[in-house]
């Protein structure tokens, strides 16, 4: 593209993002460096159009950005914004009190992060792989059990199982000494890989009772069709306020759907295991919710060891306002490493 096809792309472009709707070559005559006619500006957007990077959506109703003119404009021409300083304090103020579960803590990243883009925002929780602090065994009532998992983050989580028969409260401090001993800086996926052979090795000093318990606890946690991610999503209403047409409101409703049958997503950090920073996808690239055509912008967060252990976006038509939205969700997914990061170490 010569200087003046790039600045009509451009234009088209930030015109779309900004209206939802075409933009014509009448008012953007109005807007050019140079003066151009109507006429000249029409020619240029017909090479775009064969180019595959704008398209028509009616007989003389202007143009559009195309998915691939989306994905150019993105790569090339985006001016990303510093975060604004009213964006940056709603943020803050949102995820500054001193809450000690982090469910409770990512629920309000979500809230914070849907009223400041006045989209949808979607938050996949980690796994819970921080360091276990605790792990005890308490009695309901014969045939039934809690197993209480309390991690260093904060996060506590709770699992009712059936013990085996014949449990009593000594067996049961036993099994939980013998798993505290082992579990001690072990995330619980390390307590699981270590578990088995300690069993074998300790055969003769583990009560029968305690070591039956121990084995139809871990059968608990490694339950596989439970799954512990969970996508928080907020702001569902911002997207049908904003709904341009007809068209779009199905598109979101789509989307909707495809978020209800996929509240439990594990693919959805897959998104960002690239590394870390923020990544956006547009229309069809995102492959959770294609069928919407659904632009996703999404940054990984990490833990004190560098390793990606959720995420955080905000989806919405393609039409998003990248600019301003990539620095919100990039500086949201830090805050939320760090705040996580200085939980393990508490």
């Amino acid at each position: 593209m010569n200087e003046r096809s790039r600045e009509v792309f451009r234009r088209v472009v930030e015109g779309y993002l900004e209206s939802g709707g075409p933009v014509g070559s009448r008012s953007l005559t109005r807007q050019m460096n140079e003066k151009i006619s109507a006429a000249t500006i029409r020619n240029v957007m017909q090479d775009l159009e064969f180019m595959g990077l704008l398209d028509s959506p009616h007989v003389s109703a202007g143009r559009i950005p195309t998915q691939q003119g989306l994905r150019m404009f993105v790569d090339g021409l985006l001016e990303v914004r510093d975060l604004d300083h009213q964006d940056r304090e709603k943020i803050d103020a949102t995820l500054g009190s001193n809450d000690a579960d982090v469910g409770s803590m990512l629920d309000r990243v979500g809230a914070a992060l849907s009223g400041v883009t006045l989209g949808a925002s979607l938050v996949l929780t980690p796994k819970h792989e921080a360091p276990i602090k605790h792990i005890e065994f308490i009695s309901l009532n014969p045939d039934r059990a809690l197993v209480v998992l309390v991690f260093a983050d904060g996060h506590v989580e709770n699992r009712v199982f059936q013990p085996p028969s014949g449990q009593t409260p000594s067996s049961m401090r036993e099994a939980a000494n013998f798993l505290n001993a082992l579990s001690e800086g072990r995330t619980l996926s390390e307590l699981r890989r270590v578990i088995a052979s300690e069993i074998s090795k300790r055969r003769q000093e583990l009560d029968e009772l305690a070591r039956a318990l121990v084995e139809s606890g871990l059968a608990i946690w490694e339950n596989e069709g439970e799954r512990h991610e969970r996508l928080i999503v907020r702001g569902r209403a911002n997207l049908l306020d904003g709904a341009a047409d007809s068209a779009e409101l199905d598109r979101i409703r789509t989307l909707f759907d495809d978020l209800e049958r996929k509240r439990d997503i594990a693919e959805f950090l897959e998104l960002t295991e690239d590394g870390e920073g923020v990544r956006i996808f547009i229309g069809s690239e995102n492959k959770l919710f294609s069928l919407s055509g659904s632009s996703l912008v999404v940054s990984p967060y990490m833990n004190a060891d560098r390793k990606i252990i959720g995420a955080v976006g905000v989806i919405g038509p393609t039409r998003l306002n990248y600019g301003r939205i990539v620095p919100i969700v990039d500086y949201t997914a830090q805050l939320v490493g760090r705040l996580i990061s200085d939980r393990g170490k508490g």
